[in-house]
């Protein structure tokens, strides 16, 4: 059986996403034994340079940061041509599926989730990085209530020219 190695390390599983740039999947660093999510630029992407910038920049804005409510970003690198960044897997179910399933969310967990994403953009703000693309399907909301600030793949970081 020939495993399916991303940068002779990772392990992939299973497809967990999609956006407008990149698919998502699940792997196994094989090198640390632990899930990892492998955001991997989808083809008809990889030749496109303003899409390349705009991958990469999401790699170089996320790793930048460190904070409890952002998610971690390991590695990146080019897979048969393709770019790739390798963060941290958050099990978990974006905001707008939450909001979907359950409808408005009480006033107490509404406030809850504000305060932990206004203490993640906070801490991306002070450090020059600007998300610009804040919406319910680039959080993760966790089992523990706990949320995390995905895709940071149109950041703004002080001193880079702006591609829109």
């Amino acid at each position: 059986m020939s495993r399916n190695l991303i940068g002779g390390r990772y392990e992939v599983y299973k497809h967990i996403g999609q956006g407008g740039m990149a698919d998502v999947f699940l792997a196994v660093d094989t090198i640390l034994n632990r899930q990892v999510a492998v955001k991997i630029m989808r083809g008809d992407l990889s030749t496109d340079t303003v899409s390349i910038i705009r991958f990469e920049r999401e790699a170089q804005a996320a790793t930048a940061l460190s904070h409890p409510n952002i998610v971690e970003i390991y590695d990146m690198g080019d897979y048969k041509g393709h770019q790739y960044i390798v963060m941290e897997y958050v099990p978990g179910r974006t905001l707008k599926q939450v909001i979907q399933d359950r409808g408005a969310l009480q006033p107490k967990e509404a406030v809850d989730i504000m305060k932990q994403l206004t203490s993640a953009v906070g801490e991306a703000h002070h450090r020059g990085i600007i998300h610009r693309d804040l919406k319910p399907q680039n959080i993760i909301l966790k089992d523990d209530g706990s949320v995390k600030i995905l895709d940071f793949g149109i950041a703004l970081a002080k001193g880079n020219a702006q591609i829109t």
